[in-house]
């Protein structure tokens, strides 16, 4: 069955629009007699034959159906493919604005009148035209509501691709930019422990500075950012679990950095663990960058079953948001919204620095 859809699904769509008038024409064939089929084949042609192109152009398409109809009309023949107009109009209806549409059913509602007018039984106009105004406006409807649904999917679609962008977008920043501002930071460690070495020294300081310049490039570049993860299976996502090696690393970059855990993260669902994860990695990465050497931070983590806190703190100088966080706050607040918590950042009453956000483990990721 499936390879049936997919061998389908190569079809172009003139193939199937040709369908129909080939049945069409083949009723004619065999339903009536010799003497009245050429008129009968030539009409159902007229009718049928456009609809092969009623997806490349519709309105054409309707106008010629339209034409086609009113000369059967006036010669005075019934036909079975009348119903091409119906077809006609649903294809308008999908494919054409409020405008069009209405045009067509004004049209197919006369069309509708003049046949009643000419075949209704004396004293039944009524019937048959309310079942074949009926079938105009059915056939508008149908149009009109496959072109809504089309337009939904679309945009549902462009929604899903913007924001796996912005997902994207956020790993590879909170990534990059904490792995190359721990390089930079080692590499003017070790350019000031060996002043003596003019080589070393000339090469740690390149170092630092193409790591700068690989920071600066990198935010350029994310907006138009496009990338799959073929790692991932290979390479799990970090959680609360590895905040102990993230502290670790932040402390042989000269940040001295404290981690206190409270309560079980075990059973945390994973996206809400790389949530706190990207947060605690972008608050000591910009107290790494902003403060000056010796600083010490704090990170508490609490975990209930409802809720996660983070607190990430540090002994740094008063400095304003903006310069922390730069386009970095904009991703942790996101995340954050994930899970309905707010991002809070600012200078504590004591002095140094804190970030702190409470995550609603009920919430939607």
């Amino acid at each position: 069955m499936r390879t049936e859809r997919r061998w389908a699904s190569r079809l172009p769509p003139t193939v199937w629009d040709s369908l129909l008038p080939v049945l069409l024409l083949l009723n004619v064939l065999t339903m009536w007699a010799p003497a009245e089929l050429p008129v009968a084949a030539a009409l159902t042609v007229a009718l049928a034959l456009p609809l092969a192109w009623r997806r490349r152009a519709p309105l054409t398409v309707f106008g010629a159906v339209a034409a086609a109809a009113f000369v059967q009309w006036w010669a005075g023949v019934q036909l079975p493919a009348d119903v091409a107009l119906l077809v006609a109009l649903y294809t308008v209806a999908a494919n054409s604005g409020k405008r069009a549409t209405l045009a067509a059913v004004v049209v197919a509602e006369i069309g509708a009148v003049l046949a009643c007018l000419r075949w209704a039984t004396d004293g039944g106009f009524l019937t048959p035209f309310v079942a074949l105004t009926a079938m105009v406006a059915a056939a508008a409807a149908l149009g009109r509501n496959n072109r809504t649904t089309r337009a939904y999917l679309e945009a549902a679609r462009e929604r899903a691709v913007a924001e796996e962008r912005a997902r994207i977008t956020r790993e590879m920043h909170d990534i990059v930019t904490h792995n190359l501002s721990v390089m930079v930071a080692l590499a003017d460690a070790a350019g000031y422990a060996q002043p003596s070495s003019g080589k070393a020294a000339a090469a740690m300081l390149q170092v630092a500075e193409t790591g700068r310049q690989a920071l600066t490039d990198m935010r350029r570049s994310l907006g138009v950012l496009r990338a799959d993860e073929p790692d991932a299976a290979r390479h799990p996502l970090p959680g609360i679990a590895q905040l102990e090696s993230l502290a670790d690393q932040m402390c042989a970059a000269g940040l001295p950095t404290e981690l206190d855990l409270h309560g079980d993260h075990a059973q945390l669902p994973a996206t809400a663990q790389l949530t706190v994860y990207r947060l605690v990695q972008e608050a000591l990465t910009n107290t790494l960058k902003h403060t000056p050497a010796g600083t010490h931070a704090k990170v508490r983590i609490k975990c209930t079953a409802e809720t996660v806190t983070v607190d990430v703190t540090d002994a740094g100088p008063p400095t304003s948001a903006i310069t922390r966080f730069g386009n970095g706050i904009t991703g942790m607040r996101e995340r954050a919204a994930a899970y309905r918590g707010t991002v809070q950042a600012g200078p504590l009453p004591g002095g140094g620095w804190g970030v702190h956000t409470c995550l609603d483990l009920t919430a939607s990721a």
